[in-house]
C-alpha cells in the first residue's frame, strides 16, 4: 500500500491486487466473536519516521492513531528502565543511570554495553548473534533475562541465540541513539488497517486507481514491454510484487524467476519465526501503564486496552519467536498463560480468551542473511516487502520503506521508456 501511494501521487493509475479480504497483510484487522481486533498486538516507536510520514500523506493523524509514551521498559518481577521527557542523549544517560532491578555492576555493564556500541558507530566489524555479542560484552544472566532478551525478541521476533546484532544496533541506533521523540512507544489506538491500509486505499482509488480485494495472483507473465496478470488481458507497464518471500514462487514461476534474477527456492528455505497473540477479557483487570512484560516463563509482553482503546479489563499478550510455548498445544498454552497472568497480577479466570497465531510472522533475523533487493532484472518489476534488503528487521517501517523504493523505481523505469519513445 505504500507502493500504490507513492505510485499514484506520482500520477499513475494504479490497481492493487490483494488476495485477503482485508488490506494489511500480516498487520490487519480481524473480527472475533464481535469484537474488531489485530491479527496481532503491535508496538511501533517514534523512530518509524517513513511510516508516520506515510500515515500523514493518506490522512491518518499519528497524534490521534496512537498513544505516545516515553521509552518505558517495566519488566516484573522488578526491572523498570525509563527514559524522561530530556533531550537526547541526556534522556538516554538519565534511563541508564536510574535503571531500577540491577545491582550496581549490572547496571555499569548494561551502560558500558550501550556505549560501547554508540561509540561505535552502531556497526559491527563482524556480525554476529546476540548472545555472542552479550558475552564478549560480559552481560549477566539477570541482566539478559530482564532487558536484553525482551528488547531483542520484541525488535526482531528472533531469539537471541539467532538474531543479528547488527540489525539490532540498526533499531536501537533510531531509537535509544536517535532524538528523544526517537525511542517513544506509539501504541495504536484503533485497528491496523485503519491506521493506514484502508486510508492508503481511499488515496489511492481518489487519485483514479482500483483495489481489488479477493483477488489472488496466480501467474504473472510478460507480454512484450507490458505484464499479465493471471487470464486477465490487461497489460500492466509496471509490477510491483509484494507477496511474502515464501509466496513469490506462487506468482514467479521457476522460469521467470531465474529471468529476474530472484532466488526463489532460497526464499523458501528461509527459516520464519511465528508470533503468538492472545486476547483476554477479564471481570477486572488493569496495569498501571499500556505495556508491562514478564520475565521467567512463557509471557513475554503484557498490553492493556483501557490504556489505548479505551475498552477496560481486555488484555493482549504476545509471545514472540519460536520458544517453550512453540511446543505446547492451543488449549494448554491458554491455560498457561492464563495461569502466568493470575500469579502475576492476581486476575484469575478470564471470561473470554482467543488466540491468534501468525506461524510466518517474520523472516528469522539471523546474521549474514541475504536479503534480495528490490529492484529485478526487469526495469518494470520489482520487489517490495519488509524482507527485501535493508536496515530493519521484518517491521512496518521496513515494509514502507520497501514500498517506496519499489515504487521510485519503477517511476524511474517508466519515465526512462517514455523519453525513449518520444
Amino acid at each position: 500500500m505504500a507502493a500504490a501511494v507513492a505510485l499514484a501521487d506520482a500520477g499513475l493509475r494504479v490497481t492493487v491486487l490483494e488476495a485477503g479480504k482485508v488490506l494489511g497483510g500480516r498487520a490487519r484487522k480481524v473480527s472475533l466473536d464481535g469484537r474488531e481486533l489485530d491479527n496481532g498486538q503491535h508496538l511501533v516507536i517514534g523512530g518509524y519516521r517513513d511510516l508516520l510520514a506515510m500515515m500523514r500523506r493518506v490522512g491518518v493523524d499519528p497524534d490521534i492513531a496512537y498513544l505516545r509514551t516515553p521509552l518505558d521498559l517495566a519488566v516484573r518481577p522488578d526491572f523498570h528502565l525509563r527514559c524522561p521527557d530530556w533531550p537526547a542523549p541526556w534522556h538516554l544517560a538519565a534511563a541508564l543511570a536510574t535503571v531500577r532491578g540491577l545491582a550496581l555492576r549490572e547496571r555499569w555493564a548494561l551502560t558500558r554495553a550501550v556505549l560501547a556500541a554508540r561509540w561505535s558507530g552502531w556497526r559491527l566489524k563482524t556480525d554476529c548473534a546476540v548472545s555472542a555479542w552479550l558475552q564478549m560484552q560480559r552481560q549477566s544472566v539477570p541482566l539478559i533475562e530482564r532487558f536484553w532478551r525482551p528488547l531483542t525478541v520484541a525488535a526482531l521476533n528472533t531469539p537471541l541465540e539467532l538474531a543479528s546484532t547488527q540489525v539490532l544496533f540498526n533499531v536501537l541506533r533510531d531509537s535509544l541513539g536517535g532524538s528523544r521523540d526517537a525511542s517513544d512507544l506509539l501504541f495504536p489506538r484503533v485497528d491496523f488497517s485503519a491506521l493506514f491500509p484502508d486510508a492508503a486505499a481511499a488515496h489511492v482509488v481518489r487519485h483514479g486507481g482500483e483495489i481489488r480485494l479477493g483477488s489472488t495472483v496466480k501467474q504473472l507473465t510478460r507480454r512484450g514491454d507490458g505484464w499479465r496478470i493471471n487470464d486477465d488481458t490487461t497489460a500492466f507497464d509496471g509490477v510491483v510484487c509484494a507477496l511474502p518471500p515464501h509466496r513469490l514462487g506462487m506468482a514467479l514461476h521457476r522460469t521467470l524467476a531465474d529471468e529476474l534474477g530472484v532466488d526463489v527456492a532460497a526464499l523458501e528455505a528461509w527459516d520464519y519465526q511465528p508470533i503468538v497473540t492472545l486476547y483476554l477479557e477479564y471481570h477486572r483487570a488493569s496495569l498501571p501503564q499500556p505495556m508491562v512484560g514478564l520475565s521467567g516463563g512463557l509471557v513475554q509482553w503484557v498490553f492493556d486496552h483501557a490504556h489505548t482503546h479505551d475498552v477496560p479489563n481486555r488484555i493482549a499478550v504476545v509471545l514472540s519467536a519460536r520458544g517453550a510455548h512453540s511446543e505446547l498445544e492451543r488449549e494448554a498454552l491458554e491455560r498457561a498463560v492464563v495461569l502466568e497472568l493470575d500469579r502475576a497480577f492476581g486476575w484469575g479466570q478470564p471470561d473470554w480468551c482467543r488466540l491468534i497465531a501468525e506461524k510466518r510472522a517474520t523472516f528469522a533475523c539471523a546474521p549474514g542473511l541475504t536479503r534480495p533487493a528490490n529492484a529485478t532484472v526487469a526495469a518494470t518489476l520489482w520487489l517490495a516487502g519488509d524482507f527485501t534488503a535493508g536496515d530493519y528487521p521484518a517491521t512496518l517501517e521496513g515494509a514502507v520503506q520497501s514500498g517506496q523504493k519499489a515504487a521510485r523505481g519503477i517511476i524511474a523505469a517508466l519515465q526512462t521508456q517514455d523519453s525513449r519513445t518520444t
